[in-house]
């Protein structure tokens, strides 16, 4: 069993069907965790429903693209749990405006949502990783996952921002990586998750039709997973804990797929 009993995480995006799952999976472990949501509102809500499991984690409200918003949570999670040694950089998403479709070809994707996509994504993983990455740095102790996406490494119909977005969320992983172990030492890690098809609120509009059918595009990827089914969140926690945990020491700059062998299978 991992041990993260003297550990204090941050997980972005902390209220969303992954992001609570990364919370449950490292209380479970020990962890004292402090969940992050986009309001006090949805940190509070989502950190009730794990109670309801026998969890406690700590609720704050944080955007990740306000640094003065992520700064203040930093401070009351000093005061109320420590200095943070685990960030998982769970806030992203998609939005559809961004994404091309049968009515909506690539000349009309909305600039603005593309705008919005990639400052979720990158720009908020990057913002956090500063705010809370310090401790880790100062302390030349810790992990920092990101999530990306199998999106990042084979680039699929429609969802043009969001590949482009997690792509960036890689490079980012693997540069940061050498950075913090170049002038922090080996201590500091830094990996990315890459799930493969997990059905979320922010896909299903790609995965099902109103009916509640599996949409042609649904098909085509169970078509091309080998396992032959969506993940399930679950699926998710133990790379983390691995991740997160001693186990790893020797893993930074890695991008861990959990795919279902998506990324593997060539059709053929």
């Amino acid at each position: 069993m991992t041990d993260l009993s003297k550990e204090i995480a941050v997980v972005t995006g902390g209220s969303g069907v992954l992001g609570k799952h990364f919370c449950a999976a490292m209380a479970r472990a020990g962890a004292k965790v402090a969940l992050l949501g986009s309001s006090q509102q949805s940190a509070e809500t989502a950190a009730a429903q794990l109670f309801e499991q026998g969890l406690t984690v700590y609720p704050y409200a944080a955007n990740v693209l306000d640094r003065d918003s992520l700064e203040s949570a930093r401070v009351l999670i000093h005061k109320d749990l420590g200095n943070i040694s685990i960030l998982v950089n769970g806030a992203g998403g998609n939005r559809p405006l961004g994404s091309s479709a049968p009515d909506r070809t690539f000349f009309q994707i909305d600039m603005e949502a593309v705008q919005y996509v990639m400052d979720l994504n990158f720009h908020g993983t990057v913002l956090a990783s500063q705010v809370f990455g310090q401790d880790i740095a100062d302390a030349r102790q810790g992990s920092i996952i990101n999530i990306s996406s199998m999106a990042a490494e084979r680039p699929m119909t429609r969802v043009a921002s969001y590949a482009a977005a997690k792509a960036a969320v890689e490079n980012f992983t693997k540069w940061l990586a050498t950075h913090l172990a170049l002038e922090f030492g080996s201590g500091v890690r830094v990996n990315a998750i890459a799930p493969g098809f997990f059905s979320t609120e922010q896909n299903k509009y790609l995965l099902f039709n109103p009916d509640g059918s599996s949409t042609e595009r649904a098909q085509s990827i169970l078509n091309h997973t080998p396992q032959g089914r969506f993940g399930n969140p679950e699926d998710l926690e133990s790379a983390l804990l691995w991740l997160v945990s001693s186990e790893s020491k020797f893993v930074t700059g890695s991008i861990i797929k959990v795919d279902g062998g998506f990324g593997a299978f060539t059709g053929v």
